[in-house]
């Protein structure tokens, strides 16, 4: 490893996380706002629903690592709401068996220490339509709707209301973006620029208004090497230095 030893956020999920750097994603913002802050790991696995997860969970988050992460994001749900296939095979999983996977996962988290924090993300609402003219060439059978995501999404609150689980309602949240069935995604499923800038907006609320000591909000974490120095930028008066090392450029969040 490298150091010097940041605090770790894990991105933990099926392709919307495998995905989160590609088109300008979630991930690759949160990446950018905690450059010199926190190190923002993706362990992202398209295709995958909360019986897979719950395979490797011991493996991704092992309970004996000498260093756990301060802050896990989940994700699990919309390849779980898949219409079941007649052959058994494939991504569904009952609405009941997806309650108690992610138990179980949040279970397990909080089982890692005293100081990992954990947000789950609830199942997105889809753009049927554009699934049908995108993916429909790829595969035998699309169930997938937003009115199962949204069965699935309200699943998912009212477990991490039971469990003191934070948690951001996707599925309300792009819905409230103006003609969010185009713009929040790129193929009816995976979320588009504007789509990810949502997530994070959301996520960045979490952060800013739970009370965790310390504080995860970018504004509130330290830089790393933040001291002054003679090599900073000289300054216009041509005697001092400007110290940058807390600058982000290109932020249009605000927050």
């Amino acid at each position: 490893m490298v150091g010097p030893l940041r605090p770790q956020f894990v991105l933990f999920g099926s392709s919307i996380v495998q995905w989160s750097y590609s088109n300008e994603g979630w991930g690759a913002i949160l990446a950018h706002l905690y450059a010199r802050k926190a190190d923002i790991l993706v362990r992202g696995y398209c295709g995958w629903n909360s019986r897979r997860a719950l395979q490797v969970l011991d493996k991704v988050f092992p309970k004996d690592a000498i260093v756990q992460p301060e802050l896990v994001i989940v994700y699990f749900g919309g390849n779980d709401s898949m219409g079941a296939h007649p052959s058994g095979l494939g991504q569904h999983v009952p609405l009941h068996e997806y309650i108690e996977n992610m138990r179980k996962i949040a279970i397990h988290l909080k089982s890692l220490s005293d100081n990992t924090r954990i947000i789950f993300l609830s199942t997105p609402p889809v753009n049927e339509a554009k699934i049908r003219e995108t993916l429909s060439d790829l595969f035998t059978q699309i169930d997938r709707t937003s009115e199962s995501c949204r069965i699935y999404s309200e699943a998912c609150l009212e477990l991490c209301q039971e469990m003191d689980v934070k948690v951001i309602d996707l599925w309300t949240a792009l819905q409230k973006m103006d003609d969010w069935s185009n713009v929040c995604f790129t193929d009816g499923i995976h979320l588009s620029s504007m789509g990810s800038q949502i997530v994070v907006k959301e996520i960045l609320k979490v952060l800013k208004e739970a009370e965790w000591e310390p504080s995860l909000h970018w504004k509130s974490m330290p830089n790393e090497f933040a001291e002054d120095s003679p090599y900073d930028p000289v300054c216009a008066d041509g005697k001092t230095t400007l110290n940058i090392s807390g600058e982000v450029f290109y932020n249009n969040l605000r927050d």
